[in-house]
């Protein structure tokens, strides 16, 4: 048990080493930003382990000092988040099975986890559920490590935080940039740009979010076999 377990991990976590490298950088920024808008260096630790949210956390920084508006927040996340919807649609045979991993394979999927977990292919002997238990911690671990590094530095040396909450759009744009650079078909990608963009144009930039999720999820389900099809090919 404790060789599958060790032989998960370390597979686990040479999947992940491009993660440490964006998270460690990024939760450093959330650290640091959060020091900078005067909160104590506790507070984005606490967050970071139990929202673990990313581009959320970030808009969290300008929600907390507002008024208490609890049905607020929640929309607020719902939009930011809303398209883990998706993410856990196609999850749902994967992490069929998984026990008591499952909780907090679902608690900690993201952006960088869902498209490990997604697409890997594992050898043999390399055990599923430790697989995708290990790539969720470590990733969450990555991220708390940098909020802690951030948080600190923070604290004892001043920054300039003009634009850091921009650095989780770049995350996103990478993230893009390689699933298309891996795909030799493009059509859920393009549904994805293509839906992101009408829907800018149609309902601004303030109220885009959930309009595009809903319209990439019709177009995903509508053209599922076509796309699969063409996945499988690869």
């Amino acid at each position: 048990m404790r060789q599958t377990i060790n032989k998960a991990l370390r597979y686990a976590f040479a999947h992940t080493l491009p993660i440490l490298a964006g998270f460690g950088f990024l939760g450093m920024s959330y650290g640091i930003y959060m020091s900078a808008a005067g909160f104590p260096a506790w507070l984005p630790l606490l967050i970071s382990v139990m929202v673990f949210g990313g581009s959320l956390q970030f808009v969290m920084v300008t929600m907390l000092p507002g008024a208490f508006a609890p049905l607020s927040a929640f929309l607020m996340a719902f939009m930011i988040q809303a398209r883990h919807v998706v993410y856990g649609l196609s999850m749902l045979e994967k992490y069929k099975g998984m026990g008591v991993k499952k909780p907090y394979l679902i608690f900690g999927m993201c952006d960088e986890t869902f498209s490990i977990n997604s697409s890997v292919t594992l050898p043999d002997g390399v055990d599923r559920g430790w697989f995708y238990l290990f790539v969720t911690l470590l990733d969450q671990l990555y991220w708390v490590a940098g909020t802690v590094v951030g948080s600190i530095l923070g604290e004892v040396i001043p920054f300039n935080t003009q634009g850091i909450d921009f650095v989780m759009t770049a995350m996103f744009a990478v993230i893009f940039l390689e699933q298309w650079l891996k795909e030799k078909h493009h059509a859920a990608s393009v549904i994805g740009v293509v839906s992101s963009v009408g829907c800018l144009l149609l309902f601004g930039a303030e109220s885009f979010v959930i309009p595009t999720l809903l319209c990439m999820l019709v177009l995903l389900a509508a053209f599922r076999r076509p796309i699969e099809k063409a996945g499988e090919e690869q």
